[in-house]
């Protein structure tokens, strides 16, 4: 199964829709990483929703979504760019104690300080141009709940997430409330009917119909009365960013003298890449290189057991 992402939308009513189903990247995604199964059906959640946002930016860049927890989950991390190239992690606290029916808010939101970060970076920045940056508390007890609260507050559109994930395959539904373009009153009433009657029907759906019927059997199952025109699909797919640089840059930031230390005390630093657990080592003569040097040889091995 090819992972899919459908656009929709209603004819003659301001809304539009997305489903989306990520199998292969889901699975490549998991194959770096053990998670509890709580931690698995969160992040799966937030893979669907990050594809779903993104589908619908024109923006050439990427956009990060982060959930900073307190809890035993302490970072949930998704990237998705324009081309729907998804990667994600996820970094619990030591000795963390996940039970497989924990919620979000027991598991990010223990002591109410966890908070919901949309970060969009372009590709190719102005310059003195920085990334747009959102920042909220985590405003609900689902995944779909959070975004849904943040697309009203800080893009006012009304927006609704349905979303499920499981070990095989993470799936989402949206539909979104298209800006009005104005008019009559009589035609603002009748797209506020439009919406009510959209988000009413999609409200039948169940999560465990979610994640165990395709695409176009739930587009007929849940729209089957209503004029739908659906669009070209697209295929997110798993793709990590990292490089040699990036590791020597973010090496770098932690400053000359704390590099020093750190390779005078384990002869060599070994890191892997958290979202496709790509091996860097660095050695002595690498390690002085990064404060002197301002390119590296591209240079990677096999994934070791050294994390960062």
């Amino acid at each position: 199964m090819t992972d899919t992402l459908q656009k929709f939308m209603f004819e003659h009513a301001g809304v539009r829709g997305e489903l989306v189903e990520i199998s292969d990247t889901w699975q490549q995604i998991l194959s770096h990483q053990q998670y509890p199964q709580a931690v698995k059906t969160i992040l799966g959640e937030l893979v669907a929703a990050s594809a779903l946002l993104s589908a619908n930016l024109k923006f050439d860049g990427t956009m990060v979504m982060q959930i900073h927890g307190d809890g035993p989950i302490k970072l949930l991390v998704v990237e998705c760019d324009a081309e729907l190239h998804i990667r994600a992690t996820a970094k619990l606290a030591p000795d963390a104690v996940v039970p497989d029916n924990a919620g979000l808010s027991e598991l990010v939101h223990a002591h109410g300080n966890g908070r919901f970060v949309i970060t969009l970076d372009p590709n190719n920045k102005l310059p003195g141009q920085q990334a747009y940056q959102g920042i909220v508390p985590l405003d609900g007890d689902t995944i779909a709940i959070i975004i849904e609260n943040y697309m009203m507050r800080s893009e006012q559109l009304d927006t609704k997430l349905w979303l499920a994930s499981d070990d095989k395959i993470s799936r989402g539904m949206l539909l979104q409330k298209l800006p009005k373009t104005g008019g009559t009153e009589s035609k603002v009433e009748d797209e506020t009917e439009a919406w009510n009657r959209a988000v009413t029907l999609g409200s039948t759906l169940k999560q465990t119909e979610l994640l165990e019927t395709d695409i176009d059997t739930l587009l007929h199952r849940l729209f089957w009365e209503e004029t739908i025109r659906v669009f070209d699909p697209q295929h997110p797919s798993f793709r990590c960013n990292c490089s040699r640089e990036k590791v020597g840059n973010m090496l770098k930031m932690l400053g000359e003298e704390e590099v020093n230390t750190a390779i005078n005390e384990l002869g060599k630093l070994d890191i892997n890449c958290d979202f496709c657990g790509k091996h860097y080592g660095f050695d002595k003569v690498d390690c002085a290189q990064l404060f002197v040097a301002t390119t590296l040889v591209e240079a990677t091995t096999t994934p070791g057991d050294s994390k960062h």
